[in-house]
Order: structure tokens, then C-alpha cells, then sequence
């Protein structure tokens, strides 16, 4: 029925102002946690302690000039942070909601195809600015966020082969009695890590390089362009974070007890950040695929083999 669409659409509509006002308030946590582990206070003077600050920053950024090259290839050049920030504000119509919302029976499929379209925009923003530094940093970003996409996928397989359903919301049903963190603590260390790459967050953050590459593939974007690819970024920050919490520490979306979650495991990004340094290239590529490949694949083995015998045999 046309209500129901509409409804769908208002529905759809909402969560992604609610998440956009999430993501505000994530960048002034992020800010004020990094500033007391600096042993200095953050934005503490626009509204009541600060809590201003995000909008501040955004109708700034919003409203100031946006250069581009002269050399850039500039309909790409412009396309790609909406599209980065597109995608990942589409990863949240997968969001497990029992009301009017795209609750569907194969929505980690859907998270896992649109997770790796983001690896395009990265590519596109880098080689569409015509500058060296940004080309290498969208390289170095496109490396890391394939070499860790291949473990990650294998993690998230074996979570599948405990539940056997690709709907995220049937977490929920098989972690009434024990979260999958205390099955699983191995499986879900590697997860939140490879989560941090995917993320291009520190210690990983290696398209950001100041010291050799300015500010990676996002140097030559200012004004909206370069909003747009922040709010990205902490989106799908928060969407890994809601994962993290779907998959390995209990998925009862209706208690308030998830939300509380959902903001520590946020905190763990903003705590990594503040606390540890940046990681060696070749060594982050060796974690990958001589670390946590081999280990997410006799997992993998593992769990396919209890599944086969669990089907066969009970």
C-alpha cells in the first residue's frame, strides 16, 4: 500500500537524522576524551560545556569556500564524497527495527555489498584530485581496507555458521542466555581490530599520514566535500560499532542496555585514537594476511564442521 511506503520512507528518513546527530555528538566525545587523555580540556566554551561545538563546526565547514584543482577531473571529484557518505548512511537501513524498516531476511549480505562499495569513493576521491599525495593515500587506504575486508568476512562467516541466517536480528534470539564475546573472545578481538583497519581508524590510519602524505586522499577536498567525508567516516563508526554489538555482545535492540553498549564500543575507536601509535605499514599488511587469514579460516573449518555434524547427526 502507498501508506506503508510513505511510512517506510518517513521511517528511513528519521534514522538518518537520528544518526547524523549521533555522528555530531561522537566527533565532541571524541574530542573531549582525546583532550582529558591529553590532560587538557576539549571544546568546553560554545553552549553549556561544549555541547554546541558540532553544529558550530558544521555550519562553518558548511559555508566556506570549496576550492578544487585545476587539474582535478571535477564531476568525480565532486561525486565521490557524496557517494561515500551516501553508502554509508544506507548501511543503517539494515538496522535491526520491528516497526516500518528494512528488516530483511539477508541484511548482512546487503552490509557486507554496500561496506565494499565505500573502497570505490576512497579510489575515486583519490585519483580524481590529480595529486600525488591523495593518490597515494587512496592507495594505501585501498590496500589496507581489501586486505582486512577478506578476514573480516571469514569472522563474520563463522558467526553465520552458529546461527545459520543471514538476517541480523536473529542474533538477538541465539545471545538470551550468553553473549558470543564469551563463546568466541578470540573471533571477536580479531572482528573489533579488523573493524579499526576497515575503518582506516588509528592505529591504522595510514590514508592519513601527516608526517608523508598531508592528509591522504581527502588533501585536496575543502568546505562540504571534506564535511561529507568526515560524517562518513564516523557513520560507518558508529554502524561497526552497532554491528559489534549485534553480533558478539547480545542484540537486544529494545533494552537501553544496547545503546549503553553501542557507546562503549564507540569509545573503544576514541580510546584506541588517543592511546595507541600509528602501526608499521608492512606490519599491518602482515597481520593481515599471515595473522589473521590463517586464524579466521580454521575457525571457519571449525565452525563448518560442528554446523555439518549439528545437521547430520542431532
Amino acid at each position: 500500500m502507498l501508506s506503508d511506503d510513505v511510512l517506510l520512507i518517513m521511517v528511513s528518513l528519521i534514522q538518518i537524522i537520528c544518526v547524523l546527530i549521533g555522528v555530531a555528538f561522537l566527533t565532541l566525545m571524541e574530542r573531549k576524551v582525546l583532550g582529558y587523555i591529553h590532560i587538557r580540556k576539549g571544546p568546553n566554551k560554545l553552549g553549556f560545556t561544549g555541547i554546541l561545538q558540532p553544529f558550530s563546526d558544521a555550519i562553518k565547514l558548511f559555508s566556506k569556500e570549496q576550492t578544487f584543482p585545476i587539474f582535478s577531473n571535477l564531476i568525480i571529484f565532486y561525486m565521490s564524497p557524496i557517494l561515500n557518505l551516501f553508502f554509508s548512511l544506507l548501511l543503517w537501513l539494515a538496522f535491526p527495527i520491528y516497526f516500518v524498516n528494512f528488516n530483511f531476511s539477508n541484511s548482512l549480505l546487503f552490509v557486507l555489498s554496500i561496506s565494499s562499495l565505500g573502497v570505490y569513493t576512497v579510489m575515486l576521491a583519490g585519483w580524481s584530485s590529480n595529486s600525488n599525495y591523495a593518490m597515494l593515500g587512496s592507495i594505501r587506504s585501498i590496500a589496507q581496507m581489501i586486505s582486512y575486508e577478506v578476514s573480516l568476512i571469514l569472522i563474520l562467516l563463522s558467526f553465520l555458521f552458529l546461527i545459520f541466517s543471514f538476517n541480523l536480528s536473529d542474533y538477538l534470539f541465539f545471545q538470551e542466555n550468553v553473549w558470543f564475546i564469551f563463546l568466541l573472545l578470540p573471533l571477536s578481538v580479531m572482528f573489533l581490530i579488523s573493524l579499526l583497519a576497515e575503518t582506516n581508524r588509528s592505529p591504522f590510519d595510514f590514508a592519513e599520514g601527516e608526517s608523508e602524505l598531508v592528509s591522504g586522499f581527502n588533501v585536496e577536498y575543502s568546505s562540504g566535500g571534506f564535511a561529507m567525508i568526515f560524517l562518513a567516516e564516523y557513520a560507518s563508526i558508529l554502524f561497526m560499532s552497532m554491528i559489534s554489538v549485534t553480533v558478539f555482545l547480545g542484540a537486544d535492540i529494545f533494552s537501553f542496555l544496547f545503546f549503553l553498549k553501542l557507546g562503549f564500543v564507540s569509545f573503544f575507536w576514541v580510546w584506541a585514537r588517543g592511546t595507541l601509535p600509528r602501526y608499521r605499514y608492512d606490519k599491518l599488511m602482515y597481520l593481515a594476511w599471515k595473522s589473521f587469514l590463517p586464524v579466521s579460516l580454521m575457525y571457519l573449518f571449525l565452525f563448518v564442521s560442528i554446523g555439518g555434524f549439528s545437521i547430520f547427526f542431532c
